[in-house]
């Protein structure tokens, strides 16, 4: 059967579950909000850089790496937390394996931070400098 052939409910069916698909994401997103310390502080923190991006009138260019460092901190972030709670539930007990998993995802939400830092510096940094 080709694609035109498909009865009209099977394409009304998938756009529905594609809609619900973004409730889900915005569960996780929320989740990751409520209950996680480092995405709140992290959060708190991307808002102060935004609101100092636009105050030093960046250009779209270094804005859109500010946002790429900041959405990056808290992808890894969101994964970290992933990772944290399939450990948790694949080896309640103390394992050492899953505490280098989780040491690990940590460390890779550590790189993520630094190399935001290092953006926010070459980036906001000539901004910042310029005022005094």
């Amino acid at each position: 059967m080709s694609h035109s052939q498909l009865p009209q409910h099977s394409h009304k069916s998938a756009w529905i579950k594609f809609i619900v698909g973004f409730g889900h994401a915005f569960r996780g997103l929320r989740y990751a909000i409520r209950t996680q310390r480092n995405v709140r502080v992290q959060t708190t923190i991307a808002l102060i850089v935004i609101i100092a991006s636009i105050l030093l009138h960046l250009s779209p260019v270094e804005f859109a790496l500010i946002f790429v460092a900041i959405t990056g901190v808290f992808i890894a972030e969101m994964f970290n937390t992933v990772m944290e709670l399939c450990v948790d539930l694949a080896s309640p007990q103390y394992h050492p394996l899953a505490k280098i998993a989780k040491d690990v995802a940590a460390g890779a939400v550590l790189a993520n931070a630094i190399l935001s830092v290092v953006i926010g510096l070459f980036t906001l940094g000539p901004h910042l400098l310029a005022l005094f």
